[in-house]
């Protein structure tokens, strides 16, 4: 009978595992984690910093881009390291933790996606109600409902996949933890596990997916009805950015957790993460800043990023109130 005992070890391979290209790689995938992680901090500090960013589509955005520092956070800094070393060890409890950081920061990333695309149907399709409806309270619910269902969401898919037994340490073909390919190291059948996963992936996704499809509808609707070219352009202008983000994420992510484990491909598997856990939070600030006007706007203007200090001396100067409350937003 063979003897199922947990792995206490995983061996993570890197970005490649061709010696010649593995300085490369790794320098080339450390410039985009930079890029990754000041990208989607200047958008964080714009919207937080900025009075004029204050708005719903942006609050949206500047979750979304916590999102994505997460996301890289959780998976290049080990993957950089496992590719100059030629590969790393990573224990069981750690693989357990990257896979449901990664996970729910996805999860979460869906689901803001969604909220996104409905924030823009409402102030197209329902521009009078547009304040009413989506209120501060509404939104930090929209927010507080994404960031909750992504740890639920994570929590089952990482019981789900290390309730599996692992024979002894292996070498996980991926540079992270990931559903896919541990699944491929389990030494007992997953065929149940497997199924159990593709459906609640498929409800959360199909369900995210049907809901941001509806929104565009209704937007495309409503747009079609505007009489003015000018006015059909200026409706679709304010969606640009986000439907871009909506084909890059759901193009890549897809092709990852809704297929059956047993038709998962290594090699496939490793360029469509590189693309979804990579270059999706790499490219979404460039999407929201070269496409928006506002964005970039604030990017741009010096007034916001200078620097204030409090004074703590006697008669000392100190910060405005409304910066203050404006600081105060970082946290």
């Amino acid at each position: 009978m063979t003897n199922l005992t947990a792995a206490p070890v995983f061996v993570l391979p890197g970005f490649s595992e061709i010696p010649e290209i593995q300085l490369l790689s790794a320098a080339t995938f450390l410039l985009v984690d930079l890029a990754a992680i000041l990208g989607n901090t200047c958008i964080v500090a714009a919207v937080t910093l900025d009075a004029r960013l204050h708005t719903p589509m942006y609050f949206f955005l500047k979750h979304l881009s916590l999102v994505d520092i997460g996301s890289v956070s959780t998976t290049l800094p080990q993957a950089l390291v496992a590719t100059l070393l030629g590969s790393v060890r990573i224990s069981l409890p750690a693989c357990a933790s990257q896979l449901f950081a990664f996970v729910c920061l996805g999860s979460a990333e869906c689901f803001l996606i969604t909220s996104m695309a409905y924030d823009r149907c409402l102030v197209i399709y329902r521009p009078l109600v547009y304040r009413a409806a989506m209120s501060p309270g509404t939104c930090a619910s929209l927010v507080a409902v994404a960031w909750g269902s992504g740890l639920l969401f994570s929590a089952f898919h990482t019981a789900n996949t290390f309730s599996l037994p692992f024979c002894s340490p292996d070498v996980i073909d991926h540079f992270f933890c990931d559903i896919p390919p541990l699944m491929r190291l389990a030494c007992a059948g997953t065929r149940v596990h497997g199924a159990a996963g593709l459906a609640v992936s498929g409800c959360v996704i199909m369900s995210c997916f049907g809901l941001t499809v509806l929104s565009y509808v209704r937007i495309l609707v409503t747009v079609v009805r505007v009489r003015s070219a000018a006015g059909r352009w200026k409706a679709l202008s304010t969606c640009s950015s986000h439907l871009a983000t909506v084909l890059l994420f759901y193009a890549t992510g897809s092709s990852a957790y809704m297929q059956p484990p047993a038709r998962y491909c290594p090699r496939q598997g490793r360029l469509a993460a590189v693309f979804y856990s990579v270059l999706t939070p790499t490219l979404n600030p460039l999407i929201y800043s070269l496409r928006n006007k506002d964005v970039k706007a604030s990017l741009l203007n010096p007034a916001i990023w200078q620097p204030s200090w409090v004074m703590f001396h006697a008669g000392g100067p100190g910060i405005p109130l409304d910066k203050i409350e404006l600081l105060a937003k970082c946290f």
